[in-house]
């Protein structure tokens, strides 16, 4: 049981740094293979690992990580290509400075969209775990509310196989 669970502690960090691995049916998968597996010890392992992940881009955006140099934007020459991309995305760009100045002055506000970002998935929780560091959110808040939620969200996936079964039969 350990060594799955070390598994689904290293599945979930890396499905926090790269998105398009998804922890979800992962844990599915997981639950229904391994159903001795208490689905409250799946959902805690998961939830640490996943919230693990994102402080790597909580202190990326809090500026405490230095990235490595490629990762650095570098200054170009303005392309025209690159100037309707701007125009296009003009109104994005605003809605996260009104989004990031409004969290400055409401930092319960943040912790309040921060925790449901982590049990719903809405607004992405990667976008949500970044605005965290860029808006400074204290470290005991940004992981009380990240775990709480991840763990309410993923014990529920991981309970999921055996309701339905229970449903079915």
């Amino acid at each position: 049981m350990i060594a799955w669970l070390g598994l689904a502690l290293g599945v979930a960090f890396g499905s926090a740094l790269i998105p398009l691995i998804s922890i979800e049916i992962f844990l599915v998968g997981l639950a229904l293979q391994q159903p001795h597996i208490p689905w409250l010890c799946l959902g805690a392992t998961v939830a640490v690992g996943q919230v693990a992940g994102k402080l790597l881009y909580y202190y990326a955006a809090k500026g405490s990580l230095r990235l490595p140099a490629f990762m650095h934007r570098k200054e170009k020459v303005e392309t025209p290509r690159g100037a309707a991309w701007r125009r296009r995305t003009k109104r994005i760009r605003m809605w996260v400075e009104f989004l990031r100045e409004k969290c400055h002055r409401h930092p319960k506000w943040m912790v309040g969209t921060y925790g449901l970002s982590s049990v719903v998935g809405l607004p992405p929780f990667m976008a949500t775990s970044v605005l965290a560091g860029m808006v400074r959110m204290s470290l005991s808040a940004f992981l009380g509310a990240g775990l709480i939620g991840r763990f309410i969200r993923f014990s529920v996936v991981a309970a999921s196989p055996a309701v339905f079964a229970n449903w079915i039969l």
